[in-house]
């Protein structure tokens, strides 16, 4: 029967389990999710969307509920019988993302049994109406010779239930190299309420007798030797009827009740772990222990000293929960609870991917008006309509260290150079030229230009051809009237005539940018199929 009752319980969770990991959503949350803000927060929301305020509304989050079930004992006068068990069933709400609450009720049953016979018994007013107790009652009597003492081995059953609200803290949600855990650890403080009933088996029901001759026949001259404990206990449970029929002691109307239970208030502290199945359940491993004022738990207000010894102490009673639990998260149009959930997760996604930060609008500012951003400009303060290249220094087309909008003789020829500040040359006379004739004085422009391979489809300039191309500058730069094409011959595709026209491109820019050569003696020209389509030609024009 118990068998089928398990496979029974088996088949239920892995029922529950399957349709709360088919249902599950997406676990993700965006703090732009106006869905999931309450409608108190919406105001909040709002602002946080126009950038008039930094921090984002708390959203809606799910609420906990969670039953548990695991080992119940009593901490007092009497050894604890395991195993002694308990269950729990909880609500539980965020309040942020590492403060909750949890209101928790729990049920207990625990049983103990001492393996040590007791002496000091006559105090116990549950116990000495059965059994006849020795003279040295407490305290401090002294035992008559030849009285005998019935023994009596300290039994109870104890019922306990109690509600209590706990404050819970979570201890490893807020992390800064990962985004999110499945385990989570807590604990946790609360106050509460105690209910309960203790019961001692203190004779046989069924034939009213008490357990004297039980008891003496167990307890010999070996049985306080620890090496017997396991016999002694073992011979105590089989000779009792388990009926537990007589009320503990409880020191009667003193105490505040619950019906027949007694009621004390009672303190809690807990720690735990959780595991996280799927969005909306976890599972949890947790410890509880809660204290009252109290020593009757276990229905023994006195602790023994060994026997013999008629010094007894008072100390007050414990009870601990060891649980495994079962937690479901419940809600619409919310996110899972916040103790789930990494409050760094929104800050470190906006440092890595801005979507919410408000950028100043750029400004690009070009001071000297030359057209070149001054965050580029290499010459910054340049006069307004001096030529200047790409970069936004100063053009200086012959070379002479004057730019243009200073060089009162634009292009002074290399055998006139060096220059005064004005960029004015000082040309020599030469004998061989005194007496030509002014048809002999023109400077006829260069035709001896060099042809530029090129290999491939590439269209790069190799340093052969920067080379030769830096004595095609020179040229025009001792010819400053001149200009030059520079031809290509593309076959008739399209490629090949683009491949050309970033070729003759890629020689006009060199000789422009970097020789110092103005852009306008330079034409460009692809010819299709008339000539070697590797091959780009410098021709005067």
């Amino acid at each position: 029967m118990q068998s089928k009752k398990y496979s029974l319980l088996l088949v239920l969770i892995i029922t529950v389990l399957g349709s709360t990991f088919a249902q599950q959503s997406n676990s993700g949350y965006s703090v732009y999710d106006s869905s999931v803000v309450t409608r108190k927060g919406r105001p909040q929301h709002n602002e946080f969307l126009n950038n008039s305020y930094n921090f984002p509304a708390k959203p809606r989050n799910m609420w906990e509920i969670g039953v548990s079930g695991g080992m119940f004992n009593v901490s007092g006068d009497v050894s604890t019988v395991l195993p002694t068990f308990g269950f729990s069933a909880h609500v539980r709400k965020a309040i942020g993302y590492v403060v909750s609450l949890r209101l928790q009720y729990l049920y207990g049953t625990a049983k103990g049994l001492n393996w040590n016979a007791a002496e000091n018994f006559g105090n116990n007013t549950a116990l000495n109406q059965y059994y006849s107790a020795p003279s040295n009652n407490f305290p401090g009597g002294t035992t008559i010779p030849g009285q005998a003492a019935e023994l009596v081995y300290y039994n109870y059953k104890n019922k306990t239930q109690d509600l209590s609200l706990q404050g819970i803290f979570t201890l490893n949600n807020i992390r800064f190299h990962k985004n999110k855990t499945k385990f989570v650890f807590y604990g946790g403080a609360g106050i509460g309420a105690t209910a309960y009933e203790t019961k001692i088996n203190a004779y046989n029901e069924s034939t009213g007798e008490t357990y004297s001759k039980l008891y003496a026949d167990v307890f010999t001259n070996e049985g306080n030797k620890y090496k017997n404990r396991k016999a002694i206990v073992k011979a105590l449970k089989a000779g009792m009827d388990n009926t537990y029929e007589t009320d503990a002691q409880n020191n009667g109307e003193r105490r505040a009740k619950l019906g027949s239970q007694t009621l004390q208030f009672s303190t809690t502290v807990l720690f735990g772990a959780s595991y996280k199945l799927a969005k909306r359940i976890n599972i949890s491993l947790e410890n509880r222990h809660t204290f009252i004022k109290d020593d009757l738990l276990d229905g023994q207000q006195w602790q023994e000293h060994p026997m013999g010894d008629a010094a007894m102490t008072s100390n007050w009673d414990s009870y601990n929960y060891l649980s495994l639990g079962l937690n479901f998260n419940l809600g619409s149009k919310a996110i899972e609870p916040l103790w789930w959930i990494n409050p760094l997760d929104y800050v470190y996604g906006e440092l890595n991917n801005p979507r919410h930060t408000k950028f100043p609008k750029p400004v690009y500012e070009d001071a000297d008006g030359d057209g070149v951003l001054d965050q580029l400009d290499r010459e910054p303060g340049t006069p307004a309509g001096a030529s200047v290249d790409t970069h936004g220094v100063s053009r200086d087309t012959d070379g002479d260290g004057v730019p243009d909008y200073m060089d009162k003789q634009l292009i002074t020829p290399s055998e006139c150079q060096p220059v005064n500040a004005d960029g004015v040359g000082k040309c020599p006379d030469p004998e061989c030229c005194k007496n030509m004739k002014p048809s002999e004085l023109a400077n006829p422009c260069p035709a001896d230009y060099p042809s530029l391979s090129f290999g491939g489809s590439n269209s790069r300039l190799t340093k052969d051809l920067k080379t030769m191309l830096n004595a095609v500058a020179t040229k025009m730069k001792a010819h400053p009237t001149c200009t030059i094409v520079i031809n290509g011959y593309p076959e008739a595709s399209k490629g090949s005539q683009a491949l050309c026209q970033q070729r003759v491109d890629a020689v006009k820019m060199q000789l422009v940018q970097k020789e110092g050569i103005s852009a306008d003696r330079i034409t460009t020209k692809c010819e299709v199929g008339a000539g070697d389509k590797n091959t780009v030609d410098i021709k005067s024009n």
